[in-house]
């Protein structure tokens, strides 16, 4: 585009931070769902605050953002941080729960970008817990709300006792309705390409006559439930895709329909499973590998960007 580069730098860096945790997660793998670096301290239950799922905390903006997620699939970045902090150092929810229920509802839903940043907030994959008070929310979301549980300075957060209106938790709560469909005949003489919920691309080898099958795993959407509006996206962004055929069932049931010699599938910590040619996905730039600190793999990256 012809930008320079402090004009692009903070785009980059977000875009760096989900390269990262795929990193994290594929050196990792489900580890990814247990505490990573650190015990999460303080933790007194493994359910989610009944107010956050409610929309119900009395803080406007966290109300309306969670109601906002329930109807749109999105929420800010620092929304989403606020509603981790909230659950995990206030409400001493241990981070996993909490952070499964946000996945299961943003159509960006990424498993690593998501848990691993829940696991930042609660400390522990970093040095300290994150805590964001009510006058930063009403900074970054121009709202003067005053007196609620977040009307704080920080030093106070570290005796803070958990508020009333967070202490009933419940549990989360969401299966996968997947789609009423029958399988379809497959060619088992053709080129296959295998699309997932992490590989939907429409110009992935678009001009060629292949084989394209969208593979549903039962299994990976019980480890992983989405919502109604996320499964609807999903099922939106695969019309994009030329003769897509939806295939429910695991893998090892697909590859009796298939040749798994002419079948072709992107590298994806979920699709280990799979047989076939593997292929690389894009990345946003060339540095790969594990590094324990974001900065650090930031380093490389912005180095490479700017020589």
């Amino acid at each position: 585009m012809g930008l320079p580069w402090y004009k692009t730098e903070k785009l980059i860096q977000e875009l760096a931070w989900r390269d990262y945790w795929q990193q994290v997660w594929i050196e990792k793998k489900d580890a990814i769902k247990v505490d990573l670096k650190n015990k999460q301290s303080h933790v007194t239950n493994y359910k989610i605050p009944k107010a956050i799922v409610n929309a119900n905390t009395g803080i406007k903006e966290i109300d309306y953002a969670i109601k906002n997620l329930y109807e749109t699939g999105y929420m800010h970045n620092h929304m989403r941080m606020y509603v981790a902090s909230i659950c995990c150092n206030i409400a001493n929810s241990h981070w996993l729960e909490p952070a499964k229920w946000m996945y299961s509802n943003l159509l960006d839903g990424d498993l690593a970008s998501n848990h691993l940043s829940w696991q930042w907030v609660a400390g522990s994959f970093s040095n300290k817990k994150y805590f964001a008070n009510q006058n930063n929310i009403n900074k970054y979301f121009n709202s003067f709300q005053k007196n609620t549980f977040l009307d704080l300075d920080y030093e106070a957060f570290e005796n803070i006792t958990t508020p009333t209106i967070l202490q009933e938790n419940t549990s989360f709560d969401v299966s996968t309705k997947l789609p009423l469909v029958e399988n379809p005949i497959l060619d088992k003489n053709k080129t296959s390409l295998i699309y997932n919920f992490y590989n939907i691309d429409p110009n992935w080898y678009k001009n060629k006559d292949m084989q394209r099958i969208f593979l549903m795993e039962p299994s990976f959407f019980i480890d992983n439930p989405v919502s109604k509006n996320v499964m609807n996206f999903i099922m939106k962004l695969t019309k994009n895709i030329k003769e897509i055929k939806i295939f429910i069932g695991e893998f090892s049931s697909l590859e009796k329909y298939v040749n798994t010699n002419n079948l072709y599938y992107k590298e994806h910590p979920t699709n280990n499973h799979y047989k076939g040619n593997q292929e690389d996905r894009e990345w946003i730039s060339s540095i790969k590998g594990y590094y324990p600190s974001f900065f650090g793999y930031w380093k490389k990256i912005k180095k490479e960007m700017t020589q």
